[in-house]
């Protein structure tokens, strides 16, 4: 039987009168490789803010290995493996990539109280990042500020960034988003190259990310789960056919 590294037990989540997740039981095996789809509303954002310690919930439990993590903090979490992108990117515009991954790296390291030191002043650190910067093809972005990258290279720096932190957990919310078709290639190429030891939870709206990616997918709609399986059950499903009439991307297979 497969391990399960994330779990949760009837999460809840109201605001005032309205419930933004409804009893959501979830579990994410080790190496998964697992989506949450549903419509706008559906509470996808907030299942994501529930399991990283942003929001609190207002009935039922997290676990990660085990462990209840309901009551930690966020950055507690992030040091157990539990590590997250935003649909928003939160990055320093003024800084490179190389001068961000490095500060990623060496927080990672327990080096950061030595930040102020030249880049490449730390071989292991330098090294990692080198690394990084080839996985994630940002070699030649290395040396520009954040702020010059096209968007769709912002998010793989996003992504970049969120591994370095070496997650045993990595939640991926919407990391196309606002990434021009172009440009959405390299998006799922990188997605789809992630450490095969690292559980990904994705939460996407591009439906050929989705089904090129996951192994499993969870449908969420009104905060609640309609239904889970394998990306061919949940295609031809009649129910998640419904929710997204109109949006015939949905049906693959």
């Amino acid at each position: 039987m497969s391990e399960v590294v994330l779990r949760t037990h009837g999460l809840v989540r109201r605001f005032g009168g309205i419930a933004a997740t409804d009893g959501v039981s979830l579990a994410l095996e080790r190496g998964a490789r697992h989506a949450l789809i549903g419509p706008n509303g559906a509470g996808k954002t907030t299942l994501i803010n529930l399991l990283t310690g942003m929001l609190a919930p207002s009935a039922g439990r997290i676990e990660l290995q085990g462990r209840d993590i309901t009551r930690l903090a966020p950055y507690q979490r992030v040091g157990l493996g539990l590590v997250r992108t935003f649909q928003i990117n939160q990055l320093f515009a003024t800084l490179t990539p190389l001068q961000s991954l490095a500060l990623a790296v060496a927080a990672q390291r327990g080096a950061a109280a030595r930040w102020w030191q030249p880049v490449g002043a730390d071989a292991a650190v330098a090294a990692e990042c080198e690394a990084l910067l080839a996985q994630f093809r940002l070699q030649d972005d290395a040396a520009r500020p954040t702020r010059e990258l096209p968007y769709g290279r912002r998010r793989l720096l996003e992504i970049a960034l969120a591994v370095a932190q070496r997650p045993r957990v990595l939640l991926l919310d919407e990391p196309a988003a606002g990434v021009p078709a172009a440009e959405r290639a390299d998006i799922l190429a990188t997605v789809a190259a992630l450490p095969a030891d690292v559980s990904v939870l994705l939460i996407e709206h591009d439906m050929d990310l989705v089904f090129s990616f996951a192994s499993r997918i969870t449908v969420l709609v009104n905060g609640a789960v309609l239904t889970e399986g394998t990306p061919a059950s949940i295609a031809g499903d009649a129910r998640v056919q419904a929710v997204y009439l109109g949006q015939p991307e949905v049906r693959h297979g």
